[in-house]
């Protein structure tokens, strides 16, 4: 088999990899780019494929930065299987119809205030685009092997992460090949730890966090503080999060701080209807999670729901204290950013950041300490408080990930490290390098290897 990696090198986005054998190409993940604008221009480039030749796209999970190119390849002629766990599916019936109406959002914001240096401005693909894809989904069971042309076969099994997310085995003959995808955290607050891998050939590991260890603190201490500091001062705490695993995270956790009277009890809202989906489908899936079932009735309780633009809208015009979570969690689109053209100006106010913020977006600029950031054309002043936190994070951190890999009872032949910045990434190598001794390489966007019997 060929390995290419199209994507997520040297940057946490684009998860992209082509697998190819002597008649049969396989894709692994579809995602798009976001953060740098550099990046973000390779979702206009020509794939180096022939998207009409891929026989089958699996995903590792849904987040979009893995599956929202998959709307781009069917119109580009795709019309194989897209193998994925029954998590995935129903995330993805969720989140790329949604992707293709921010974007279409987006354009048509750009061309009505006229900041766009394209005429007209277009998104990469429609809503209704992005739902003709899903005919092309086709959801597995964890731990069923699917079989392909050429000997090829592959397993899903989990990787805790987010709902559904799956860490893919591949088969050839006596060569095996893992891709870890996002890999989740031993201690996750809501979901099951990833599977253990005993051995494999070859490794395709993210590296997200590969020079981090996450802080230790109790994340529903750290949001209290939060919250009871702003509200003190008569604020608004605006939460960008991502709509799959953080914002359900954050409103369990302040359920339970309320029902605990540990916080005011001041009106939270939850704006995004992408959220709100994906909140009613956790409790579907209660085998991957490590919630207790009981707990579900948390995620959503007490939580008012904004639906529309208009009710949105409203939102900004109030002043007094409440809590707003929102996507996206970067910051980089979505209704988030609407909220922190109006909240960020004000000193009483909070944007709390509660996950990794990728070279390029808003987010990544605000947590470094931008005076002023860009929004629709206009720089908006940098008055509010500015807080990150790293305790919910679904990836694992360093130390957790050498745990993980502790656990093999043979070397792999090669591990590539992907889906990290290169600093994380080049970090992790070396500590790969250190404690196991193992061949481990940071791969170059487009390279190609050859994967050996």
């Amino acid at each position: 088999m060929n390995l290419q990696f199209i994507g997520a090198t040297e940057t946490v986005t684009g998860s992209k990899y082509l697998l190819s054998g002597q008649t049969t190409q396989l894709l692994v993940d579809c995602g798009l780019f976001q953060g740098l604008k550099q990046l973000r221009l390779r979702n206009r480039d020509a794939l180096p494929f022939n998207s009409a030749s891929i026989y089958a796209v699996v995903l590792t999970h849904a987040h979009i930065d893995h599956t929202g190119y998959i709307p781009l390849l069917v119109k580009q002629g795709f019309r194989g299987k897209i193998y994925c766990s029954h998590g995935t599916a129903e995330l993805c019936r969720i989140l790329l119809p949604d992707s293709g109406f921010l974007q279409e959002e987006d354009a048509h914001f750009a061309n009505k205030h006229g900041f766009s240096k394209h005429t007209p401005a277009l998104p990469l693909y429609t809503k209704k685009e992005a739902e003709a894809s899903l005919r092309y989904l086709h959801p597995i069971d964890f731990d069923q092997e699917v079989s392909l042309p050429e000997g090829i076969a592959f397993t899903l099994l989990p990787a805790g992460h987010i709902l559904g997310a799956s860490l893919v085995k591949f088969t050839q003959g006596k060569t095996t090949l893992v891709f870890t995808g996002d890999l989740g955290r031993p201690h996750d607050l809501i979901m099951n730890p990833p599977t253990f891998i005993r051995e494999t050939d070859y490794l395709v590991m993210e590296s997200t966090y590969g020079d981090k260890i996450h802080e230790t603190i109790d994340p529903k201490n750290e949001l209290e503080e939060v919250i009871n500091k702003t509200s003190h001062r008569g604020g608004v705490v605006v939460i960008p999060a991502f709509a799959v695993g953080r914002a359900q995270a954050i409103v369990y956790l302040i359920s339970r701080l309320k029902d605990e009277k540990k916080i005011p009890d001041i009106p939270v809202y939850l704006d995004s209807p992408m959220a709100q989906s994906v909140t009613h489908l956790y409790c579907n899936f209660t085998s991957e999670l490590r919630l207790p079932k009981e707990d579900c009735a948390l995620i959503d309780r007490g939580v008012h729901f904004i639906n529309t633009p208009e009710e949105s809208k409203e939102l900004d015009f109030s002043r007094t204290p409440k809590i707003i979570i929102s996507a996206s969690g970067m910051a980089t689109g979505g209704r988030v950013v609407h909220h922190l053209k109006s909240f960020l100006v004000d000193e009483k106010n909070t944007i709390f950041f509660v996950g990794f913020q990728a070279a390029g977006t808003r987010g990544e600029a605000l947590i470094h300490g931008a005076q002023q950031v860009k929004i629709h054309g206009e720089y908006i002043p940098v008055r509010a408080e500015i807080v990150l936190s790293d305790t919910l994070s679904a990836h694992a951190d360093s130390k957790e990930i050498l745990e993980w890999l502790s656990h093999f009872i043979k070397a792999p032949k090669h591990v590539f490290l992907t889906h990290g910045e290169l600093k994380q990434a080049e970090a992790l190598r070396l500590k790969i390098q250190e404690k196991f001794g193992w061949n481990c390489t940071v791969p170059h966007y487009l390279e190609k290897t050859m994967l050996d019997e």
